[in-house]
């Protein structure tokens, strides 16, 4: 099917783009690692229920982006920790 061929009539064209936000719907890409962590962190964490990995990614994200001293970017906040550390 070619776009032309698409019937777009259904759906208005967007013309006021005022109120979109950039990066809403961005997720950096995940990378696999193994980490050593102690059994009563590990039984903490699968406590709340399924998708205790993910509660390792949020509780790690907000102590990077604490140490930065921001909450609002994940790239301001990696690039101010880098500057402190120069």
């Amino acid at each position: 099917m070619r776009d032309e061929d698409i019937d777009l009539s259904d759906m208005p064209e967007v013309l006021d783009w005022s109120k979109a936000e950039i990066g809403k719907f961005y997720r950096p890409p995940k990378r696999s690692v193994t980490m050593r962590l102690d059994g009563d962190v590990i039984d903490w964490l699968k406590g709340y229920g399924k998708g205790y990995q993910t509660r390792v990614n949020l509780l790690l994200r907000h102590a990077m982006a604490s140490a930065a001293g921001t909450t609002t970017s994940r790239k301001t906040g990696l690039r101010q920790q880098r500057s402190r550390a120069v």
